[in-house]
């Protein structure tokens, strides 16, 4: 009988070791982890509705609709910022970085880039969405406009063919288009006022590490998947998919050239557009709190883990 006690008190021992081994290097690992990305002395959240995280309880800051579990903030707690800046603002266009932001006559926001400081070590930029539009209503033009030709032209492309002006040529008895307003701007218009902004956060804060965030997945590759379940047209569906794809690549290669990191957020977010059935970006008429098109909690928590991702 002293032979198999023996054996339980060698198997209890190198349990114990085992778990002593496992427990160092869970230790070790996430030392390692932490040590990696260094909590910020001082982080500030810059951007428009995607990074305001618009309708997601709980709100603050009046029209600019910033939420309390938008990506920053959840960045600013998993990293243990000493110090966090949200300035945020639902509507803002690039300009909203140097200039205060205005809603009806009403100053919403100061001009962001005056909360980045010398002191500041870490920023997150989410802007150029609004831009693409060239009224204040910034995408809710582009949604506006597609929703409203859906009704008159539901089996078309409405939308497509305001901004890429769409045309029946006689000649060759076909539709042609025009040039497309929307990459136009991308490329004349909203990269090289980002790479300017980007430039500014340099020389206002020296040594702050900067991420230029792109959008999410908003809207499907494939466009019938939308049938019955958002007031647009397939066509334009995957015609804004494409345009969204085009104003991150801009996104990626600005940030490229001018001293950032860029953030993909389409990526982890793809399949889960306002169109799927688990949904992380509303539709037009949210399930979850949220402003329409815009990332709901679980949306804006995927974007905060791809900030933190990129930060490793």
């Amino acid at each position: 009988m002293l032979r198999p006690a023996r054996n339980s008190r060698r198997f209890r021992n190198s349990s114990v070791l085992a778990a002593v081994a496992v427990g160092a290097v869970l230790a070790l690992t996430s030392t390692t982890a932490q040590a990696a990305t260094p909590a910020p002395r001082h982080y500030v959240a810059l951007g428009d509705s995607y990074a305001a995280g618009a309708g997601v309880p709980g709100q603050s800051g009046g029209l600019c609709l910033r939420s309390d579990h938008n990506y920053g903030h959840l960045v600013a707690a998993s990293l243990g910022a000493g110090h966090y800046t949200d300035v945020t603002c639902s509507a803002a266009k690039v300009k909203a970085m140097t200039q205060p932001q205005y809603d009806a006559f009403i100053r919403v926001n100061d001009p962001q880039l005056d909360s980045v400081t010398a002191d500041t070590d870490l920023v997150t930029l989410g802007i150029g969405g609004n831009d693409l539009a060239a009224s204040d209503l910034g995408l809710g033009e582009l949604v506006a406009t597609c929703i409203a030709g859906a009704v008159v032209n539901p089996l078309g492309t409405p939308c497509k063919d305001v901004y890429h002006h769409g045309y029946w040529d006689w000649k060759t008895w076909s539709w042609q288009y025009g040039n497309d307003d929307l990459a136009q701007r991308i490329h004349s218009s909203i990269a090289p006022q980002i790479a300017t902004t980007l430039r500014q956060i340099h020389a206002k804060a020296p040594k702050a590490r900067v991420l230029l965030v792109g959008y999410p997945s908003v809207l499907p590759a494939d466009g019938s998947t939308c049938v019955l379940r958002q007031p647009v047209t397939p066509g334009d569906v995957e015609y804004m998919h494409g345009v969204l794809n085009e104003l991150n690549a801009a996104l990626k290669s600005t940030a490229a050239a001018n001293g950032a990191t860029y953030v993909d957020t389409a990526t982890p977010t793809r399949g889960h557009d306002v169109c799927s059935d688990d949904r992380w970006i509303e539709g037009a008429l949210p399930g979850s709190p949220a402003v329409p098109f815009h990332p709901n909690a679980t949306g804006e928590k995927v974007m905060a883990d791809a900030v933190l991702a990129a930060l490793r």
